[in-house]
């Protein structure tokens, strides 16, 4: 990236989103010299104003920010910082600096493919994600079916809690089942969003002629 650091006296400012959540965590600024220390350490580095040197946010607290990746706006003044955090964001101990809560919901699946999706590419050697990867497309068709079973045992006479475990099970072998294919939940998200409004066009329609 070809940086514009000049435009407010070496600094742009750097927008901290999770890179899980997509929730702003925070705002800072970078140097150069704060930009590439986060690059060579992976850890959000900035540079701060009040105490006029480089800050790696976490280096007291220990809630470092891993680096998933940085990119630049259309006038390259300012970063775009996707991270992962190891903690509460804010010196007051919120999730954020802007006393949001952080929770992931739904959107972690988005994450979650995507960190399957580069378990696929790069194929690590001791994951199991490789594990299921390599043992073929029957295979891992076969443990979405076992986990589907194990979900309906626990809806049935099991907890809630033991339910939610053996569901988020099933989801998870899922989307690799789906990565390997070549496809992805978002695929799955988008054929039920399909699903909805032509449900909903009927139904309008139908309350039409009534």
């Amino acid at each position: 990236m070809e940086l514009d650091f000049n435009k407010m006296g070496g600094l742009i400012p750097a927008i901290v989103q999770d890179a899980r959540t997509k929730n702003v965590l925070m705002l800072g600024f970078m140097n150069r010299e704060a930009y590439d220390k986060t690059l060579a350490t992976k850890k959000v580095t900035f540079w701060s104003r009040t105490r006029n040197k480089l800050w790696t946010k976490g280096e007291e607290s220990g809630h470092y920010l891993d680096l998933v990746s940085m990119t630049d706006d259309c006038d390259h003044d300012t970063l775009l910082i996707q991270a992962v955090p190891n903690g509460p964001v804010c010196h007051t101990g919120s999730a954020t600096c802007f006393a949001d809560s952080n929770d992931p919901g739904v959107s972690f699946l988005d994450y979650l493919q995507e960190f399957i999706d580069r378990r696929h590419r790069e194929m690590p050697e001791g994951s199991y994600t490789t594990s299921l990867f390599n043992s073929g497309i029957n295979r891992m068709a076969q443990k979405v079916g076992e986990e589907a079973l194990e979900t309906v045992i626990e809806a049935t006479n099991g907890t809630h809690g033991r339910m939610i475990y053996e569901a988020s099970d099933l989801l998870y072998h899922l989307i690799v089942l789906l990565s390997a294919k070549g496809l992805t939940i978002g695929d799955v998200v988008n054929d039920l969003a399909s699903r909805h409004l032509k449900s909903k066009a009927r139904y309008n329609t139908h309350k039409g002629e009534a």
